[in-house]
């Protein structure tokens, strides 16, 4: 019997190379990068908002997919191409997390994103 769980929700969008949106090992889920694509139409924004505010509810909707909630997060890695917009993820941040004694720890790096991408976001997660 294969531990791991491979996490594919709808409306998730696809990696170009053969990597799962997230794996779940026990009460383990990891993500693979998240990307702010429009679930509707698969098109990156150009707007940084609307790409930050579609990473995090693919985010959401990952975490679901594994059986979990946002509360069972622990680790949120985000990687802008900008950091400027930090800003940005902070506030969709809080919106996630809205009690400032129960976030998950978060940590932000500048980095050259491809394809016209402004955010990605990473988590860890621990269910149960």
């Amino acid at each position: 019997m294969n531990r791991r769980r491979v996490l594919e929700p709808p409306g998730f969008p696809k990696h170009r190379a053969p990597i799962p949106a997230g794996v779940r090992i026990g009460d383990l889920v990891f993500s693979s990068a998240i990307s702010g694509h429009d679930p509707a139409t698969g098109a990156l924004p150009d707007e940084p908002e609307r790409q930050v505010a579609f990473a995090f509810a693919h985010l959401r909707a990952l975490i679901e997919n594994a059986g979990g909630t946002t509360g069972d997060i622990a680790k949120v890695t985000v990687y802008l191409k900008d950091m400027s917009h930090r800003e940005l993820v902070n506030a969709e941040r809080i919106r996630m997390f809205p009690d400032e004694h129960d976030r998950p720890v978060r940590h932000a790096i500048k980095t050259d994103l491809a394809g016209g991408m402004l955010v990605q976001l990473e988590f860890i997660a621990a269910l149960g």
